[in-house]
């Protein structure tokens, strides 16, 4: 989404966009947590044998190290 279109629908609302701001930037906070930060998925994958397997795994992103958490053919 456009700055553009925020500004128009913040101004449509009523509402005044917030002023600037002297903290970090969102690069700089991310950095800044990614020692206690964790992303997790669960997904799927289909193996050669035509059967298909559910994953889900959690991710530390600081690490970037995987935790398989769970496997199974039947979710």
């Amino acid at each position: 989404m456009c700055s553009s279109t925020v500004w128009n629908l913040l101004r449509a609302a009523g509402l005044d966009p917030a002023p600037r701001r002297d903290g970090p930037t969102w690069r700089e906070f991310c950095s800044a947590q990614a020692k206690t930060m964790l992303a997790c998925d669960f997904t799927h994958v289909d193996t050669v044998l035509l059967r298909r397997i559910y994953l889900f795994f959690v991710i530390e992103l600081d690490t970037r190290r995987v935790h398989v958490l769970g496997v199974t053919c039947h979710p």
